[in-house]
């Protein structure tokens, strides 16, 4: 038992989906990892340009000062380290989508990189190298691509860790000292010189990751916080409408190809109009937040609503919408049946909300997937058409689509 606990939590931490069937929430997680995969890869590339073209530059300038041969012998460590660079981005801009559910790809990438710059940095005069300064883009990179903040440290101590060991090993005679021009050639024995290099070094990547982690994340706060502007009712704290839609559209998508149903509750609270007529718009306003609640427990009766793809939205008004995907009291996908019992007990537990010794009661009209429509439009407008079968026969009742035959007035 401990083996398969072991096994599961390793397939958590290295993969952003691990189920057979992932949910909407594995599958916005994936993509939102294939986006920051692909963004390595993009800014990969700009600085692959950038050592390029510094590269030939310096080449110029050192060709001033020594001939063609030394130069080579300099030049041919570090163009390797490029052109190693060079293939493994193009792996990663070949594969990343196809392997973007592999959660370490990012950390592989960026301790890849400051492999490389540690290579740089050595075989470009150690301490008197300038190459160091490379390990902090690298960090803001991780600040930036990465999910948490921890990351970027963790990337800032690996980078300080592989630069002092090539620092300390030069100074202890473990590697032989590469020499440069322009360069003092004993300044690597010297251990004041040394120690005052190295601690300055850290301070600007500790420094580089405690910005970057502290802009970052404030930017991070602020766009969650519009992005749930738009996720979320203001006042119930239910989904948005347009998430419902974007959510509905998902759905139907992984359902048929999985074969199985899915379902669409509209809710309209019964004659709403004349219960604010009678205790006000802030009663009303209270009525509708304790009404989504109920729905909310009610299609979560888990109550974490990340473990399920159901979701409750305000759609409109005193209008909510409903997307009823499983149900884990179920041994497999919800039916028709299942959820017509899914929406009596809305209505049963909405009629339950006594606020203020007022209650109201709720009209649900119910369709499926794909008996009745196939697209996210057609299932709504077929609920609509049953929320209206219900409300004409007096509310508090649920109607599915299939049951309900409109009536069409003659004038």
């Amino acid at each position: 038992m401990w083996f398969g606990r072991l096994k599961k939590r390793i397939e958590r931490t290295l993969f952003v989906s691990w189920r057979e069937q992932p949910t909407r929430f594995d599958i916005e997680a994936l993509q939102a990892n294939i986006r920051r995969v692909g963004l390595v890869v993009r800014v990969r590339w700009i600085l692959i340009g950038v050592l390029v073209v510094y590269s030939l530059l310096a080449a110029s300038a050192y060709m001033t000062r020594m001939d063609v041969s030394q130069l080579v012998r300099l030049m041919t460590i570090p163009a390797i380290s490029l052109g190693f660079v060079v293939l493994y981005n193009t792996f990663y801009a070949v594969n990343y989508r196809r392997l973007g559910n592999i959660a370490v790809w990012n950390n592989l990438q960026l301790a890849l990189d400051a492999v490389v710059v540690t290579v740089l940095v050595y075989f470009s005069g150690g301490v008197n190298s300038w190459f160091w300064s490379m390990y902090a883009l690298f960090i803001l990179e991780a600040a930036f691509i990465l999910p948490h903040p921890r990351s970027a440290w963790l990337h800032a101590a690996f980078s300080v860790g592989l630069l002092g060991a090539i620092e300390w090993s030069e100074y202890l005679g473990w590697l032989t000292h590469v020499s440069i021009p322009f360069a003092d050639k004993s300044v690597h024995e010297d251990f004041v010189f040394v120690s005052v290099r190295y601690l300055w070094q850290v301070a600007v990547l500790a420094g580089t990751a405690g910005v970057a982690t502290r802009l970052v994340g404030e930017f991070r706060r602020e766009l969650g916080s519009r992005r749930s502007v738009a996720l979320l009712d203001e006042l119930t704290g239910l989904y948005s409408r347009s998430y419902f839609s974007r959510a509905l559209a998902s759905e139907i998508k992984r359902a048929g190809r999985d074969h199985r149903e899915l379902h669409v509750l509209l809710i309209d609270v019964d004659r709403f109009g004349e219960f604010n007529r009678r205790f006000g718009f802030d009663s009303g306003d209270r009525m509708l937040v304790a009404v989504a609640q109920a729905i909310a427990a009610t299609i979560t009766p888990t109550g974490d609503e990340v473990a399920t793809t159901n979701l409750a939205c305000r759609f409109g008004g005193e209008e909510f919408a409903v997307l009823y995907a499983e149900d884990e009291r179920l041994e497999g996908a919800p039916l028709a049946s299942d959820a017509k019992g899914l929406a009596e007990q809305v209505c049963a537990a909405v009629a339950a909300v006594v606020l203020d010794d007022a209650s109201v009661t709720v009209s649900v009209g119910l369709a499926s997937f794909p008996l009745d429509g196939r697209t996210p439009d057609e299932l709504v407008d077929a609920a609509d058409v049953a929320l209206g079968c219900a409300t004409a026969e007096g509310g508090n009742r649920a109607v599915a689509a299939a049951d309900c035959v409109p009536t069409t007035e003659v004038s």
